[in-house]
């Protein structure tokens, strides 16, 4: 990846989420059915960024076929709304977001002042009394870069469990977040080792190639039946995927912060790169040089797709363990 890069080709198909706009939830474009039997409250979240498709895709589907919860509660949503209606091939990237990053303002501080406004934030609020009584959520991302797919399970260890017991994708990214603000699976509860509330966030692939489909499909109907809310012939055929043989958690020990425009990696880097050697050049910013500081340093999800001053380009890891997946 250079200071200049092609978009990546679309190879999906944008669905059609009008007709998901009325709710029985009574917020636009989130469904919550009830089964009536107890069980944990599951929710599937699409769209945190807009131009992230995989999971419009998924949760499109899991409503046309009118998945029902046998136990427990199941929301299924459609989160930056304004973002997906606004995508333009032309200019993939700027479909991210209207005016701020949604996955920025996951905060009781944030989002109770109200002096703050834009359309994500206006958008969080709507959504937030629904997701204050989510145990379980598994919120569907993508990646700027052609990158294998990755769990971000925060810095707790329940996490970082609910992430090996899931068993895919192969690579457990466990970090603090970003300096720009919180995410939704960081939001209250998830984010504190004192709730038995958890969240995950998976990274499927890049923004629009068919493989993030495939893995938004297993790891969804995977964290559905690990929840306990649907059995296995409620999920379509097809949609679980052998599990990879082995699984590595990365500790992200810092971000990599741009301060200017004047920002440019090393090499042609799209995630999970290893560097065996500390001192390994990686980037300039603003014309000094930054290099790994420990060895075996991993790259989590470098990218300049977004950059501009407070951006995080890229975060830099340990490896701490490999176990045997499932």
């Amino acid at each position: 990846m250079t200071d200049t890069a092609e978009n990546y080709p679309i190879e999906v198909e944008f669905p059609d989420i009008s007709l998901h706009e009325r709710s029985e939830s009574g917020v636009p474009f989130v469904h919550t059915f009830e089964s009536g039997v107890p069980g944990p409250h599951v929710m599937i979240n699409a769209l945190t960024h807009g131009n992230e498709v995989c999971g419009a895709i998924v949760v499109d589907a899991l409503l046309r076929m009118q998945l029902r919860p046998r136990r427990g509660r199941l929301t299924l949503a459609f989160a930056n709304v304004a973002a997906y209606l606004s995508f333009n091939p032309s200019e993939p990237d700027a479909g991210r977001f209207v005016d701020q990053d949604f996955n920025r303002v996951w905060t009781t501080e944030v989002l109770d002042d109200t002096a703050r406004v834009s359309s994500e934030l206006a958008r969080a609020r709507e959504m937030r009394p629904v997701i204050d009584t989510v145990d379980l959520l598994l919120d569907l991302h993508s990646m700027h870069e052609k990158s294998a797919p990755l769990i971000v399970s925060g810095p707790l260890d329940k996490g970082i469990e609910l992430a090996l017991q899931l068993g895919t994708p192969a690579t457990v990214i466990c970090d603090e977040g970003h300096p720009q603000g919180r995410r939704m699976r960081d939001y209250e509860p998830f984010g504190s080792a004192d709730s038995p509330k958890n969240a995950l966030l998976i990274e499927c692939g890049q923004h629009w190639e068919q493989s993030a489909v495939t893995v938004a499909r297993d790891t969804t109907a995977r964290f559905l039946l690990l929840a306990g809310v649907v059995d296995s012939q409620d999920m379509p055929d097809g949609w679980i995927v052998p599990l990879p043989p082995a699984m590595r958690v990365v500790r992200v020990t810092e971000p990599v912060v741009a301060d200017s425009m004047d920002f440019r990696f090393a090499g042609p880097y799209t995630g999970l790169e290893v560097f065996p050697d500390a001192g390994s050049l990686i980037a300039w910013s603003n014309g000094q040089p930054v290099y790994t500081p420990y060895n075996d340093c991993v790259l989590v999800m470098p990218s300049l797709r977004q950059l501009s001053p407070g951006v995080t380009v890229v975060r830099l890891g340990k490896i701490e363990r490999t176990v045997a997946a499932g």
